[in-house]
């Protein structure tokens, strides 16, 4: 069976025996030409320009706080994502809900606004509570404009009923220019679907990986739903690749199986030092071609 075929017939054979088995068929992955972190992706039909890798800032990110906080601190973090930009990776994933707001603030003294594509979260609902997030959230970056903004973690189908007065205040402000791009990160299959066919999604953040580790469903399914967003223009950004950590064992096979679906512009992992981001430099494109 040629690679093309099996990526896209054979992928529900995969999943978590795949891993756990030990056994990767990494062949059957194999990029003919190497993939870097520091590609430059057009991400859906936003017209925003990413590098393949978006450094997040989330992991166990939780009340404000997150392990890259918690392991690096103010400075510490912002040193992380200026180092991103010094190495071509100039994508930015954080949220409210992480609390690193104030580490964008910090890293943009040392880098400049227009080198870098930031994307932040919230969970407001209402139109209220939307207008104040997207003033708050400016006053914490200290930027004048936010690049993407997506409404955080929509677990039902039924999303855009709830979460219509928030997309009411983003859609004024993408007109307005202090955003360029909405939409949402989902951890729900019925929201995911949702998204995929939605039209006021630009940008969707999705699970992904071939063990299913904190996914909504089995590889295959979701593949085909990104598929779909794909199709309808949406830009799709994976998440979990990794698995929360839990596959650091797992590493160059789960960017491998990342870096082959074509249902992805791009992807987020969240580096807790400088010494994983560099190791994750170095393993990207070794992974893309591995045989």
């Amino acid at each position: 069976m040629k690679r093309r075929e099996f990526v896209r017939y054979g992928t529900a054979a995969l999943g978590t025996a795949m891993l756990s088995s030990r056994t990767f068929p990494y062949h059957l992955y194999a990029a003919d030409t190497k993939k870097t972190a520091q590609d430059t992706i057009m991400l859906g039909r936003t017209g925003i320009k990413v590098s393949r890798l978006a450094q997040g800032t989330g992991t166990s990110g939780v009340n404000k706080s997150s392990n890259q906080i918690r392991k690096n601190g103010l400075q510490g973090l912002a040193d992380l994502l200026h180092m991103g930009v010094d190495n071509g990776v100039h994508f930015w994933d954080v949220a409210d809900q992480y609390g690193t707001h104030p580490h964008v603030k910090q890293a943009l003294k040392a880098v400049k606004r227009e080198d870098v594509v930031i994307l932040t979260k919230t969970h407001a609902e209402s139109e209220s509570e939307m207008r104040a997030d997207l003033d708050r959230f400016r006053q914490e970056m200290g930027v004048d404009h936010i690049d993407i903004i997506l409404l955080h973690m929509m677990t039902s189908a039924d999303w855009p009923t709830r979460m219509a007065g928030a997309m009411t205040v983003l859609e004024e402000a993408k007109q307005k220019g202090v955003i360029r791009a909405h939409g949402v990160s989902c951890h729900d299959l019925g929201a995911m679907k949702t998204a995929a066919v939605t039209p006021w999604v630009d940008v969707d953040l999705a699970r992904l990986n071939p063990a299913q580790v904190a996914m909504d469903a089995d590889p295959a399914t979701i593949i085909s739903v990104l598929k779909t967003m794909r199709a309808n223009g949406k830009g799709v950004i994976g998440m979990k690749i990794l698995g929360a950590g839990r596959l650091r064992d797992r590493i160059d096979e789960s960017l491998q199986f990342a870096l082959a679906q074509d249902c992805l512009d791009c992807f987020t992992i969240g580096c807790e030092s400088q010494e994983e981001f560099k190791n994750l430099l170095t393993r990207i494109p070794a992974a893309s071609v591995r045989g």
